[in-house]
């Protein structure tokens, strides 16, 4: 017996508002009101920082603002990204059981093949590229990312089905060594459309149904269209105001450089970049008093990144790397992208830093 995935498209819509409805579609999921879901959406020019990453070292948020372009921080990891009304985002909302998938790893492999092989009906070879990316020809057309939130999956992704790389590059501040660990001399390279492949830019509902026709053949799913709730719509609007729609949840990490009192060190690995700011305490400055982890990184559950933090506090700094060791033995946590080694490391170097 297959499993039914409603289908719903948001449209075009305010960034902030767009991930405040993300929040929405999962706390109406884990509370049983809404079935397993698709949503389709789309955003006018936005950049959008993923959920660990410090807003100002990302963004160019004085361009952004005088540009009119809107600054929004996700529920999910992940690095920023730049959207507008040309690029279609694709999200799945449903339980653990559903595909029977156990990891973050497992379950994004899945669905990233899914996705490249409806991509590959439009007539264009894409393929997964671990650890979270659809490409073609070694070139980017699908990012995406997501975690587990109890017995509920969120997992989400984009297609860029027409874009401008310069107006990516002129919102974004692209770290270099993201390029040039893939060899290439600017952003614009790493990226490509549909528009470029095939010529002509395919409409927004052939890519949705080209989309679909592969979930529904990887996965062993039917697709049915539906409609979004009232429910849905308030939960929304009540998360957008609230938090996720605000000033301050946006800027929550914003440019912990300009702390005089921490020190920074970061790690990159195979599957993203960890930061560390750490301020320390004590008259010997032996122990840790706060630290703040910065990163593209995927983690599962969501608050992973906040009880590290907590776990770490007031931990004398000669113990500080085992402390970490300890937190992800003992949690139960899904990590996609990077090691515990790799928090390790950051962890240990931020705080030599400061001492």
């Amino acid at each position: 017996m297959t499993s039914t995935f409603r289908v719903i498209d948001t449209g075009v819509r305010d960034g902030r508002h767009q991930i405040a409805f993300d929040l929405a579609l999962i706390e109406a999921h884990k509370a049983g009101t809404i079935p397993d879901t698709i949503r389709f959406l789309r955003f006018p020019p936005t950049a959008l920082i993923g959920r660990h990453q410090a807003l100002s070292r990302e963004i160019k948020v004085d361009y952004c603002r005088a540009h009119g372009i809107g600054v929004a921080r996700r529920v999910t990891g992940g690095g920023a990204i730049y959207f507008d009304e040309g690029q279609l985002g694709w999200e799945l909302v449903f339980h653990r059981a559903t595909l029977g998938i156990g990891s973050l790893a497992e379950l994004t492999r899945r669905i990233c093949e899914a996705a490249a092989a409806g991509l590959s009906k439009l007539g264009v070879a894409a393929r997964y590229r671990p650890r979270n990316d659809i490409e073609v020809d070694g070139r980017k057309i699908s990012g995406s990312g997501g975690f587990f939130d109890q017995d509920t999956l969120f997992y989400q992704g984009t297609v860029l089905v027409d874009m401008n790389p310069a107006d990516m590059v002129a919102a974004l501040n692209v770290p270099e060594a993201k390029l040039a660990k893939r060899s290439l001399d600017s952003a614009a390279q790493r990226v490509v459309t549909l528009k470029e492949l095939l010529g002509a830019a395919p409409s927004i509902d052939a890519v949705k149904d080209a989309l679909l026709a592969g979930f529904a053949e990887r996965l062993g799913i039917t697709t049915v269209a539906g409609a979004i709730t009232a429910q849905e719509e308030a939960l929304a609007a009540k998360v957008h105001d609230e938090e996720l729609g605000t000033d301050a949840f946006v800027a929550e990490i914003d440019d912990p450089g300009a702390d005089e009192a921490a020190q920074s060190a970061s790690h990159t690995g195979a599957g993203g970049t960890v930061t560390v700011y750490a301020r320390l305490a004590g008259a010997h400055r032996d122990r840790i008093d706060t630290l703040l982890i910065t990163g593209d990184f995927f983690v599962t559950p969501p608050r992973t990144i906040f009880d590290l933090e907590a776990a770490l506090r007031n931990v004398p700094v000669g113990e500080a790397g085992q402390a970490v060791e300890r937190f992800f033995t003992e949690a139960r946590v899904g990590l996609l992208s990077v090691s515990p080694a790799d928090f390790r490391e950051a962890v240990e170097a931020a705080v030599a830093a400061a001492r």
